[in-house]
């Protein structure tokens, strides 16, 4: 079966493309299946969660809710002594439960475990661990973790920076194959192997763009190639802008004039354990004051005595609330303050697309989206490996892949094209060392195909 894209023998450059984007499916793409289909039940699961923990996220209470600072007195009861408040959200609303999270021992990093406190009646609904800002609980933390690391911790990370790496450059790849094959698009037609190709280039030219925004979304969450993109950010000031939360000296112990909370020292009580309960109160209102309108908050203590305690809005569904003040809780003074308005462009695109990678920007037709695609892609993956396995080397009478080896057509390929080859992999290698690795395994298997070839 001529995979030409003529009647010809293919270029060198087609041959080559086709061998590595072979190779790139074959090797990665159990990776990148996972990753796409654990993003999909990631995007997907919001509402299934709500269900599971309906009794920890929701209450029939109805009435004033009291002070936060009762709130966090019940939670502090509920947990004991040895575990350190971290955060408090406040009910988003009436039905909904205040999340109340400390630091303990034995979760992994970014957990809290949050008690969940009817706003009303101060009773305990329950206890989940809660992940990072997104306040993901078990069920999709669980989910998270494969999609980030397999359960692998800290190594697994090298899978999804596989996947992310590669995804890219195989649909680009792919697209350029299928607009090839375009001019000798009968060839096959008919068979078991051209319906599946035919359905696979339709699959991956439908997505294409959308493949492209998940591996570059996803590749700056990734170890090695992460890094470099935040530092290329910082380079070029396309970071998010930080939130300073250093106190001047007379910060700390000046009380400022504003309002209700003039002349007054809000610290409240130190407790043994580290908490300030009837403080969270005061800042929270001076957060309101200073524009924090998120129906969604997060209030932060202070790590020391020389550092401003902050709100955050944490509403990430259209339109985006991240703004953040920064309140000195002696004085109440907001000593800083961050509107997401204020963004640069490429700031809040960030912002955005890792949104809407998650699938909660625009809600349920955001996560429709993130699925279908998703799934999409573990579709066009499992015709790909059909593919192979109808044309795999095994079978007597085909002309399988194995015939066209990369060194082969690579010794065809004119010196300034290998020159520029060169380069091009050396910097993709230098930005994303997993690729770079992977690409040097790739040859190095195909190295050695091709000598026992030779050999026999």
């Amino acid at each position: 079966m001529n995979d030409s894209p003529s009647t010809g023998a293919p270029r060198w450059g087609y041959a080559l493309l086709l061998r590595l984007h072979f190779y790139a499916g074959l090797l990665v793409g159990p990776f990148i299946f996972v990753a796409a289909f654990s993003g999909a039940l990631f995007a997907m699961t919001p509402q299934i969660e709500n269900w599971l923990y309906q009794t920890e996220l929701t209450t029939e209470t109805t009435g004033d809710p009291q002070p936060l600072a009762d709130q966090i007195q019940a939670a502090r009861a509920h947990m004991g002594d040895d575990a350190t408040l971290s955060a408090v959200r406040p009910a988003p609303s009436n039905g909904q439960t205040t999340r109340v999270m400390f630091l303990v021992d034995g979760l992994q990093p970014f957990e809290h475990k949050a008690v969940f406190v009817d706003p009303v009646s101060l009773g305990i609904r329950g206890e989940l661990v809660a992940y990072g800002t997104s306040g993901t609980l078990p069920f999709r933390i669980w989910i998270d973790y494969v999609h980030r690391h397999l359960h692998l911790g800290e190594p697994g990370r090298y899978y999804s920076e596989l996947a992310a790496s590669w995804l890219w450059l195989v649909a680009l790849g792919g697209l350029v194959l299928w607009w090839r094959r375009r001019s000798g698009r009968n060839a096959g037609q008919g068979t078991n192997h051209g319906t599946l190709r035919k359905w696979h280039s339709r699959i991956g030219v439908v997505l294409l763009l959308a493949f492209l925004f998940f591996s570059v979304t996803g590749l700056t969450w990734s170890k090695w190639a992460g890094a470099n993109i935040a530092e290329l950010r910082a380079q070029l000031d396309w970071g998010t802008p930080g939130l300073d939360t250093r106190l001047a000296p007379s910060s700390a112990t000046t009380s400022h004039s504003h309002g209700e909370h003039a002349g007054h020292d809000m610290s409240g009580p130190m407790s043994a354990n580290g908490d300030n309960a009837a403080t969270y109160d005061a800042v929270l209102a001076r957060a309101l004051e200073a524009g924090i309108d998120a129906s969604i908050l997060e209030i932060r203590p202070a790590a020391d005595p020389e550092r401003a305690w902050v709100v955050a809005e944490i509403d990430r569904s259209w339109p985006t609330q991240v703004d953040r003040v920064a309140v000195a809780p002696q004085s109440m003074a907001v000593t800083d303050q961050v509107k997401f308005e204020t963004f640069p462009l490429a700031a809040k695109l960030t912002r955005w697309g890792i949104d809407a990678h998650m699938g909660i920007l625009f809600g349920l037709p955001n996560q429709l989206f993130v699925a279908a695609c998703a799934l999409g892609l573990c579709v066009l993956i499992v015709l790909g490996y059909r593919m192979w396995w109808l044309r795999r080397p095994t079978r007597t009478g085909q002309n399988g892949p194995t015939r066209r080896r990369v060194f082969t057509k690579l010794r065809k390929a004119p010196p300034l094209a290998l020159a520029a080859m060169a380069v091009v992999a050396i910097g993709l290698g230098l930005f994303a060392p997993v690729m770079g690795v992977s690409l040097l395994v790739f040859l190095w298997v195909d190295a050695i195909l091709e000598l026992r070839r030779k050999v026999a």
